[in-house]
């Protein structure tokens, strides 16, 4: 390909110029960086973006991958362009002439002139114009290179192949040499272009992982953003229906109150009438008149105390609690995925070593000095002090949580039956029949068949959460401290019911919550 065609395959199609910090778009074209970003921030006003090379649009702006391997391609390209210095006939003084050959025996550079007129006299090895020889040149007895040693791997002169320590190796002519080296070369080529293709698959197979992973978290993100967008809606109507209870009760009561007040208020006005005409009566002089008053022998009668009724709290408390419960259940129906329930798990005293002491419930294990002396079963670990769940695994998906000690060495993990239970490898992680997380003298690590992964947890290891999904093959442990954290996934193909299993030492202890 032309140097000018291949300019124009490394050009940006909006600048029209060789390619900048080039970035590519999902469907596949490439642009300057500063290019892209300048026409994504135009389409932004609009809220619909495209690929100004195919028009395909884009729901969200579109993320810029840098291409590698395009910048490096650019790189050399631009390189190759950069101009070299011109190498000019040695024998063309008065007017200087371009070089076309370099004699490295008369070392001289000659226009087409000066090279026909050299040829007709010497036949010497001619090269492409170029002003250092001294490349060419043995470094010990300045003559020309013309012999390759096999055994040191170096270009020598004649000189170098008669005297010196090169003398009786054996030799090549360079030519000869250079050939096999191409040869070994296009042979190495050959099988470098499959492992290229292959990385090219796998980076593909990357960037096709990363964007599925981006469109899954904005797809998450939104359908997260509506549930509580929609959970703040369903607080306010709850909130709205126990503080209406409460209002209505208010306005019960105050309405009561506000008869009351005015029957007392009629009363009032009625007694004030009766003092003022009984003082009247006092005042006269005329004793029939005080006599015969008709209402000066009414009994004047006693009012009651009125009796209030307060706020009903009780009846409030349960308007409360059935609205927070109903708003707990729309959450849920409403969720997008739940938790598997959680397991219940008790632990196997069959299974559990001798120094293993076990609560009532079968919830708790603490590593004990004092030997239990339990009855023999072939079920109990004989070496380690260990114990598995009498529960076990073998379709679906299952969720527990358990509490570990500050101090001592434990493991959390699963098992299968067929775990050895005497010999050395039958610990925890220490086999091809057991995964676990452990923490063994302070520090945390992932463990399965005498492999393990150094783990550094945010915050110290206290709640754990166990996730299983058996067909999945996917077991998983979670730090629920703050911050709660994911902290190793394993991946596997399994083939046997698996257990829950427990290993503990040094005082170390563990208990299943419920």
């Amino acid at each position: 390909m032309a140097s000018a065609d291949f300019g124009h395959e490394l050009s940006c199609s909006i600048c029209l110029d060789v390619y900048t910090e080039p970035v590519s778009l999902r469907c596949g074209h490439n642009f300057c960086q500063g290019c892209i970003v300048t026409a994504l921030d135009v389409q932004e006003t609009s809220g619909v973006y495209s690929c100004p090379e195919c028009r395909e649009t884009f729901q969200d702006r579109p993320v810029l991958e840098r291409n590698e391997n395009l910048s490096n391609i650019v790189d050399n390209f631009t390189a190759m362009q950069q101009e070299k210095p011109e190498v000019l006939c040695t024998f063309c003084v008065d007017a200087p002439v371009p070089a076309v050959k370099t004699c490295q025996q008369c070392e001289t550079s000659m226009c087409d002139k000066h090279l026909t007129a050299h040829n007709k006299s010497v036949d010497h090895v001619l090269v492409e114009p170029t002003s250092s020889l001294i490349s060419k040149k043995c470094s010990i007895h300045k003559k020309l290179l013309e012999y390759y040693c096999t055994e040191d791997s170096t270009c020598l002169c004649v000189s170098c192949c008669l005297v010196g320590t090169h003398k009786g190796h054996q030799v090549e002519l360079l030519e000869e040499a250079s050939k096999k080296r191409k040869e070994g070369l296009r042979h190495e080529l050959k099988k470098m272009a499959p492992k290229r293709g292959r990385n090219e698959e796998r980076i593909q197979s990357l960037q096709d992982h990363k964007r599925k992973v981006q469109e899954k978290a904005a797809d998450k993100k939104k359908r997260v953003t509506a549930l509580f967008e929609n959970i703040r809606r369903l607080l306010e109507v709850h909130e709205m229906k126990v503080l209406n209870e409460i209002t209505r009760q208010e306005e019960q009561i105050s309405q009561s109150v506000s008869v009351c007040i005015q029957h007392l208020e009629t009363q009032g006005e009625e007694l004030s009438r009766k003092m003022a005409r009984i003082e009247k009566m006092c005042n006269m002089s005329d004793p029939i008149t005080v006599l015969q008053d008709p209402e000066s022998d009414t009994a004047d009668q006693d009012m009651e105390e009125p009796s209030f009724s307060d706020l009903d709290d009780f009846l409030i408390l349960l308007v409360l609690q059935k609205s927070i419960n109903e708003l707990i259940f729309q959450i849920k129906s409403q969720t997008v995925c739940s938790l598997p329930k959680k397991t219940d798990l008790i632990l196997d005293a069959k299974t559990a070593h001798d120094f293993l002491k076990l609560s009532n419930d079968f919830k708790t294990a603490v590593e004990s000095d004092r030997r239990h002396h339990r009855p023999y079963s072939r079920k109990r670990f004989m070496r380690v002090p260990q114990v598995m769940s009498c529960e076990s695994f073998s379709s679906g998906r299952h969720y527990w949580e358990v509490v570990v000690s500050d101090d001592g060495d434990w493991d959390v993990g699963v098992s299968y039956p067929s775990i050895e239970r005497e010999g050395k490898g039958s610990g925890l992680g220490d086999n091809n029949k057991s995964w676990s997380f452990r923490r063994y003298e302070g520090e945390h690590s992932a463990s399965h068949d005498h492999l393990h992964k150094s783990l550094n947890p945010q915050s110290p290891c206290r709640r754990l959460g166990i996730y299983l999904d058996y067909e999945a093959g996917r077991l998983s442990f979670y730090q629920l401290d703050n911050p709660i954290s994911h902290l190793h996934t394993f991946t596997a193909t399994f083939t046997e019911p698996l257990h829950a299993a427990f290993y503990l030492d040094d005082k170390a202890w563990v208990k299943i919550l419920p």
